[in-house]
This record gives structure tokens, sequence and C-alpha cells, in this order.
């Protein structure tokens, strides 16, 4: 009788060892890298093009900054309460259908030029990125073990943006005979269609109290449940909140997020839309996120190096992103003046491979770097934050800051700045929130799971300063 129970092919012990594996933090990372391969990456594919595929990119802009103006308004405002009474699953299937419903809003722009219903799609598609981005966050900062963190971002890093570069290919693919300026109708329908993939796929989530990690802590309570006061809920919010903004280490990292997408309309709009040729936007826009893959698994493998301590992981993190970033934004001044000085619009195409190949580069490392950024920015805050509720909270506070610098510099954009005003705002913000960022990269402290580790294994169960770490969660 017993015999079912121990054969490996009988389809209870499959369903349990499934089931067993799916509840691992790599797994759940992993079907979130897909969902935001499918969501957000296919979102990203259309920006990277430049004015999202249309020859006025300045509705595309428009809608952005509707976008983010409502991402910044709802991360830490409306989604963490949510976060916290249904858990993340819930929070992704609410986020996951606005993407589509955007990208139907540019499907009925190209006939109807109804640049109002693009705009509220935008802003629509912002409230619904912060459900996502924040359990999104909440998952790769919390549920890894703490010297796992690295890797995990990473893993993210690589799988969503390979949904940008794929998404891009498909455009560079249905889009190279196209001599309009704007993209075919078919490229819409196909990016729809991958991000309504995605949607579903976010039923599939496990709830941070379902995932079981390597050292057999699960990755945090369960949610209070929708029975839970809204009155209570929107207080305990407000306690966050508060608690957020008097943390002094988050404090200082608020100009790094307010600078985690502001470069995204120079890059795209300005060099990429306004220099290439729309077949060259799609090659560009691919390679871009397929050097965002490369600088995730770069910045990923430098911040998880067993043989260095966590603060030094910390300060190896701080001195790469500087001076990679410093060298690439120098290299974007003299393309900037180069390109000034030629004086053309939508011009270069990769045919010219002799003129072609300097910018190419410089758009490949933009990418790279913007890998750096955030995925710093996600390690500091995983480093200060060890449970899926407190990372929820300060995910939603980057979101927060993230949402209005990007709006703040779409705006800019729209408002048709010269491109090197746009390209001082950016270098000048990056190296302003680097500086003020120092006492908090100096302040992160050893991880406790190197500390644990450091036990002879015939002392048995850890005490002391050891023992709050199975209590993390």
């Amino acid at each position: 009788m017993d015999r079912p129970h121990h054969d490996p092919l009988h389809p209870e012990t499959l369903r349990s060892r499934v089931y067993e594996v799916w509840r691992t933090p790599i797994s759940q990372i992993l079907l979130i890298s897909v969902v935001c391969f499918c969501c957000p990456g296919m979102y990203n594919a259309i920006s990277g093009i430049g004015g999202s595929g249309q020859l006025d990119p300045t509705v595309a802009a428009n809608a952005t900054v509707a976008l983010l103006a409502a991402t910044a308004a709802s991360a830490l405002t409306l989604v963490p309460p949510v976060f916290d009474m249904l858990g993340p699953r819930a929070c992704l299937l609410i986020g996951g259908w606005t993407y589509p419903l955007y990208s139907g809003a540019l499907l009925c722009y190209n006939h109807t030029h109804n640049s109002a219903f693009v705009i509220a799609s935008g802003a629509i598609l912002g409230i619904g990125a912060s459900f996502l981005w924040v359990a999104q966050g909440a998952i790769m900062v919390s549920y890894p073990l703490p010297d796992q963190k690295g890797r995990a971002i990473a893993l993210f890093w690589v799988v969503f943006n390979l949904g940008g570069g794929i998404g891009s290919f498909i455009s560079f693919a249905l889009n190279f005979h196209s001599k309009s300026g704007t993209v075919t109708d078919g490229t819409y329908g196909a990016f729809m269609a991958i991000m309504f993939l995605g949607w579903i796929l976010c039923v599939f989530v496990s709830p941070p109290h379902k995932v079981i990690r390597s050292d057999g802590t699960f990755a945090g309570p369960p949610p209070s449940g929708a029975s839970s006061s809204i009155t209570a809920s929107i207080k305990r919010e407000y306690q966050n909140f508060v608690t957020a903004l008097t943390n002094w280490k988050i404090l200082l990292l608020i100009p790094a997020f307010f600078c985690a997408n502001f470069f995204y309309s120079y890059q795209q709009n300005t060099v990429n839309g306004a220099t290439f040729t729309l077949r060259t936007r799609s090659i560009n826009g691919a390679m871009y996120w397929i050097a965002q893959m490369v600088g995730g698994l770069v910045i990923g493998f430098l911040l998880d190096l067993k043989w260095l301590s966590r603060p030094k992981r910390a300060i190896l993190g701080y001195v790469f992103v500087f001076v990679t970033g410093f060298v690439i934004w120098g290299g974007g001044l003299a393309f900037q003046r180069w390109e000034n000085n030629i004086g053309k619009k939508q011009w270069l195409d990769f045919s010219d491979s002799r003129t072609f190949i300097g910018p190419f580069w410089l758009y490949f490392f933009y990418g790279a770097f913007d890998a750096f950024w955030q995925s710093y920015c996600y390690w500091m805050m995983a480093s200060i934050a060890e449970t899926p509720q407190t990372a929820a909270k300060f995910v939603g506070l980057y979101k927060t800051f993230q949402a209005t610098g990007g709006a703040v510099a779409w705006r800019i954009n729209a408002l048709s700045y010269p491109a090197l005003v746009q390209l001082t705002i950016n270098w000048a913000l990056l190296g302003g929130a680097l500086l003020i960022a120092i006492p908090a990269v100096l302040s992160i402290t050893p991880s406790p799971i190197v500390e644990d580790t450091t036990q002879d294994p015939s002392e048995g169960a850890p005490h002391g300063d050891d023992e709050p770490e199975s209590k993390v969660v």
C-alpha cells in the first residue's frame, strides 16, 4: 500500500515534487521574471523604438508623463495596503491587464489619432504598473537568503530584459521594409498577445508564507487578509510611510531612486528616436535591453562575491557604478556634440556601418548602465529590508521617486529642451545622487548568513545573535 508514495513516477509523488520546487525562492523569482518579460518587457520594447513607434513622439511622451505621475501617486499610498492584505498574487493580477490595454491604445491611435485615449491608458497603466512593480520588487529582494540576493537580481534582470530585446527584434522584423516612420498594426498586436500571456501567468505566483528557503525558513508571513479593517490598514501604511522616510539610509538613497528612470526620455527619444531610422531604432532597442542583461549579470556577480563581506561588496558596487557612469556619460557628451553638428533627424541607418558603430556602442552601454544603477538600488534596499512587507514598503518608496523623476524627465523631453541640456541635467543628477548616497553605502552591515556560516557545524543550533536569522521572515 505504501508503494505509490515511494514510486518516483507516481502522480502524487511527481505532484508533490513539482510543488516543492515551485515553492522555492528561485522558482518564484524565475516566474515573476517571466511575467515581467511579457508585460513591462514588451512595454520597454515599444518605448525603446522611440516615441512608442509613432512619428510624433509627443503623444507617447505625454502618455508616459501620465503613466509615471499615476505610478508616483499610487506606489506608496495605494499598493502597500493591498499587498499587506492580499499578497503579491493579487497585486500582479490587478496590475497586469493594464499593459495590453496601453498597447491596444497605441494600435487605436494608428487609425484614429485619438491622443486622449493613449494618455488615459498611460495613466491607467501607471496605476497597474505600481501594483506589478511593488509586488515584483518585494518578491525579488525578500524571498532569497541575504547572500543570494545579488544573483536573484541578476536572474530577474536577464529574463526581464530578454523581453525587451526579443520584443525589439519582433518590431525590427515586422518593420524592416517600413518607410512610414510608425510601426505596423501587427507589431502592436504581437505585443498585446504576449502581454496577455504574462497577465495569465500571475495566477501561479505563490505567497511568501508558502515559499520555503534553502535553510528551511519561510519567505514571509501570510497576508493579513481582506477582512482587515481599511482604517487600520491606512493607519498602518501611514506609519510605514513615516518609518521609511525617517530611515536615514533610505533618505540618502532617494536621489538615486529619483534618477533610476530619469535618463530614459533622453536616451530613447532624443538619442535613439531622433538620430536613427525606424528599423535601426528597433535594433538599438533590442541591444539596449540585451545590454541590460549583460549589465545585470555583471553587477549581480560583483554584489554576491563570497570572499567579500557585505560592507565591502557595497563599496565595490558603488565604485563600479561611479566609474562606469562617468565614462559612459562622458562618451555621451562627445556623441551629443557630434550629433548637434550633424544637424539631421532620423538619418543614421545600420547599413552605414562606419558611422553607425560608435553611436551604437554608446547606446548599448547606456543600457548596461541602467542595469548597474537599478540593480545596485535594489541590492541596497535588500540589504536594509529583509521581510516581504518591509521590502514592499521600500520598493513602493523607490517606485514613487523613480516615477516622479521619470515624469519630470519626460515632461522636459516633451517640452523639447535642447539635447545637450537634457544630457547635462541627467549627468549632474546622477553624479549628485552618487555623492549623497555615500554614507548609506558605508553603513551596510555584515550579512547574518555570513555570521551563521562561520559557526562550527558541531556546535549545533545557532544561539545568541545568530538566532534571529530564523525570525527574519
